[in-house]
């Protein structure tokens, strides 16, 4: 019917299709051909999240880059002195020219063509996953959950008869949500300081050194461990025999992911609710 949004096939769904049974070539039937999709809805198992506050948990990779921006602008605010002045040393994202260009010179050089200095210039390399800690167990049916409380709702308001045994002996409905266990990660990032002189790059250094094997990001939304082993440092002759310093080292910082991905959706944050009750108390009456 025209109008209608095209609901896309779930993970089991795609298996399942290009799924081929085994036959027995001598009955010709089919052995053990595996589930069928029961594209039939429970909707005994579907919950309204009409006026929910409550929003799907995500973190993704755009957050962990983002954490690693937060620490270094707001945390480690790397500075150096230069003709007596303070001057803040700026990060930036190296895109895949700007590192093939910094590569194959030894420099950073602006649009203008103008080699900056002071800077400190990252990108990510590579995203491993981290299978020595928990998982979800299944992407297609997820079985492990995080568990968490939602103290108070429309259902469940705060009163004194919302206290435990309270007035009216009555247990209200706790709300829950359920998220399923992040996928972690092992997350490595080069770095490159660009300095005019040893002495500016070696503050840079200290100060970096010293926040490593500590959480970075923003207190207000994620934090990941960051660890830094080994730093490289080259002084180069440039054009015009002006000299740059740069020391070159690895971020490893251990992150995990909730993605909000369409095959992810059902299981990303699940509500659920808990059991209610009340009690009755009984009473016997003797007159003598």
């Amino acid at each position: 019917m025209a109008g209608n949004k095209p609901i896309p096939k779930s993970q089991e769904e795609l298996s399942i299709k290009v799924a081929i049974p085994y036959k027995n070539p001598d009955k010709g039937v089919e052995v053990n051909p595996g589930p069928r999709v029961n594209t039939a809805k429970d909707r005994a198992n579907q919950r309204s999240v009409k006026d929910d506050n409550v929003e799907p948990l995500k973190v993704g990779i755009k957050d962990i880059d983002e954490a690693l921006f937060y620490y270094f602008n707001n945390v480690l605010t790397p500075s150096v002195t230069q003709n007596g002045k303070r001057i803040n040393v700026p990060l930036v994202y190296g895109s895949p020219e700007r590192w093939a260009a910094m590569q194959k010179d030894g420099y950073y050089r602006d649009k203008n063509g103008k080699m900056q200095a002071p800077l400190i210039v990252f990108r990510r390399d590579s995203i491993e996953k981290n299978r020595n800690l928990g998982n979800k167990l299944d992407g297609n049916h997820p079985m492990n959950y995080g568990i968490f409380e939602k103290k108070f709702s429309k259902k469940n308001v705060y009163d004194n008869f919302s206290i435990k045994n309270g007035l009216n002996n009555r247990t209200k409905d706790k709300e829950y949500y359920a998220v399923a266990i992040p996928d972690y990660v092992n997350i490595v990032y080069s770095c490159i300081i660009f300095t005019d002189y040893i002495e500016q790059n070696n503050k840079i250094i200290e100060g970096i050194n010293f926040a490593s094997d500590s959480y970075w990001g923003d207190p207000d939304k994620f934090k990941f461990r960051a660890m830094i082993d080994n730093y490289t440092t080259s002084s180069e002759l440039v054009q015009g025999n002006d000299r740059i310093v740069k020391t070159e080292f690895t971020i490893n910082l251990l992150g995990h992911i909730i993605t909000d991905a369409i095959n992810a959706q059902p299981y990303n944050t699940l509500k659920v609710y808990g059991k209610s009750s009340i009690k009755f108390n009984a009473e016997s009456v003797s007159r003598l």
